[in-house]
């Protein structure tokens, strides 16, 4: 058995994943060190969500194992590997659409309360005391930090994509992370949503020491703001570097359209 790489803070070794006879990971290891934003990028259908889904362990792979900070959570229940505190954003919004931005927001730090049922039911004693620092401490940093205090009391389904993307880094947030793992967060955004959700990213990254797993197609944020970048294809690691290393790789090149002009645009050079 792979014995523990002990300067990362989350250590993937040998991940295979296969749904039937489609192999959508293929023995794939890399390590990511405390306080990197450490980008996993490749063509459609590389298996980037795939990983990260296998980090969650809301898909079980056939092979291999995730290490978090010393321990193996390759069996863990999903919402035990959030409660160590790992969290997540999601391709496609996931988000209670009926439900107050703050309400939302909430949610993400169930896993962290230690109320019982009889005094949450009542809302009394512990349970009164405990959301009101939860609501103080949301306020106060997540919100501000967002910059969306003005639509806190709003029904998140009222508000635009680029707000609803916002509200969902939140929620991650309130879980109160030490692993951030974000799907595609600049995905349909305009380029003032991209450039804000860059500078949260760096802000939650650098002023909170929250290690950032980022999977993303605009190959000029991977580039500006990564530390280093894995590429995928077709379920197997093809490289892995600082955004310079992986910008001239040739076999990153073709595994971009396959022609060297296109893909050395596509990949921000």
């Amino acid at each position: 058995m792979a014995e523990t790489r002990s300067e990362y803070q989350l250590d993937v070794q040998g991940i295979s994943l296969s749904f039937g006879g489609l192999m959508a990971l293929n023995a794939v290891s890399f390590g990511v060190k405390p306080g990197e934003i450490y980008a996993i990028i490749g063509p459609n259908g590389a298996g980037k969500t795939c990983m990260l889904n296998c980090i969650c362990r809301f898909y079980h792979p056939q092979r291999g194992r995730v290490i978090f900070e010393g321990e193996d959570i390759s069996s863990l229940a999903t919402h035990r590997v959030a409660s160590r505190g790992i969290a997540r954003t999601f391709q496609n919004i996931e988000l209670f659409k009926g439900m107050t931005v703050l309400d939302n927001i909430k949610l993400g730090r169930h896993v962290h309360l230690r109320t019982g049922l009889l005094s949450g039911g009542m809302w009394w004693g512990r349970a009164y005391r405990e959301e009101m620092a939860l609501r103080r401490e949301i306020e106060e940093n997540i919100i501000d930090l967002l910059e969306i205090e003005a639509i806190r009391k709003q029904v998140v389904g009222t508000l635009p994509y680029g707000l609803q993307k916002r509200v969902e880094l939140a929620r991650a947030l309130a879980m109160k992370p030490r692993i951030l793992l974000l799907d595609e967060p600049m995905a349909g955004m305009n380029l003032e949503e991209t450039e804000d959700m860059a500078r949260f990213i760096l802000d939650v990254n650098e002023e909170w020491g929250v290690t950032v797993i980022l999977i993303e197609h605009d190959m000029g944020v991977v580039m500006d703001i990564s530390n280093r970048v894995c590429v995928l294809d077709f379920g197997f690691k093809l490289a892995e570097g600082t955004p310079r290393e992986v910008q001239t790789n040739e076999d990153v090149v073709r595994a971009y359209l396959g022609d060297t002009e296109s893909a050395y645009s596509k990949l921000g050079t």
